[in-house]
């Protein structure tokens, strides 16, 4: 008799998982106190926390077609309020431009594309044809979601810099990747632990470039300057996060 189930295992992954994942939506924190330190959000993007939104939100509305998993349910609610808590404060203190793109990036991913994933799947599937489609639109978007690195590993190579790659982010998002990949793992559920592999991938090139480029000598031509290096350093950062959305 095995020491460890199935059932077990998962529980375990889901659980860590929960927590790593938990870490990381939190990692654009300090972003966030320097946007209401300062009173503005102009530098910064809202992008990546509306994608992130959305992608918590698709993925807490496929655990609940699913049932059963409450490890993706806890995961994903607790990331919609922290996301929406972000997109609300970037727009109280956006310039008015930035206020209504990001309003209107949220009712068209939020409101527009989560609205019309329930419509299709509520009128025109049933039963387990429903948790497919919807399993399958979670899959191909965190697909999508962790093809984001390509640029960050693209600018650490050109600059010869590790400053736009955090390692202890790269770090926890490998981690975060490889809990998911095992709990999707062990309740059979591949919409989960399919894209995860190709975060797992990604994790370990980002921490290999780390310990390439990290005593290498920057090339100062390329860089930009100290101020914007910092604003671009905070966006790459909130990018990253958004993958371990599971």
């Amino acid at each position: 008799m095995a020491l460890f189930s199935a059932e077990h295992l998962a529980f375990l992954f889901g659980l860590l998982g929960n927590v790593i994942s938990f870490l990381v939506f939190l990692a654009p924190m300090p972003t966030f106190y320097t946007i209401w330190k300062r009173k503005s959000s102009e530098g910064f993007q809202a992008l990546p926390y509306s994608v992130a939104f959305f992608s918590a939100s698709l993925l807490l509305y496929y655990a609940f077609l699913k049932t059963g998993a409450f490890m993706i349910i806890t995961i994903n609610g607790i990331g919609c309020f922290i996301e929406t808590v972000y997109l609300l404060i970037y727009i109280i203190y956006a310039p008015k431009k930035s206020q209504l793109f990001t309003i209107g990036l949220v009712l068209i991913c939020n409101v527009g594309g989560l609205g019309l994933v329930m419509l299709v799947s509520l009128l025109a599937f049933h039963g387990a044809s429903r948790v497919t489609l919807v399993g399958w639109i979670c899959c191909i978007l965190n697909l999508a979601v962790f093809a984001a690195p390509f640029s960050i590993m693209r600018r650490v190579i050109k600059t010869k810099s590790v400053e736009y790659m955090p390692f202890t982010l790269s770090f926890f998002l490998t981690l975060c990747a490889t809990m998911w990949f095992f709990y999707g793992f062990f309740i059979n559920d591949y919409y989960i632990a399919g894209p995860n592999i190709l975060g797992f991938l990604f994790g370990i090139a980002q921490m290999i470039l780390y310990f390439v480029y990290k005593n290498a000598k920057k090339d100062d031509g390329k860089l930009e300057p100290t101020k914007n290096i910092e604003k671009n350093l905070s966006l790459e950062e909130a990018k990253e996060v958004e993958i371990v959305t599971k």
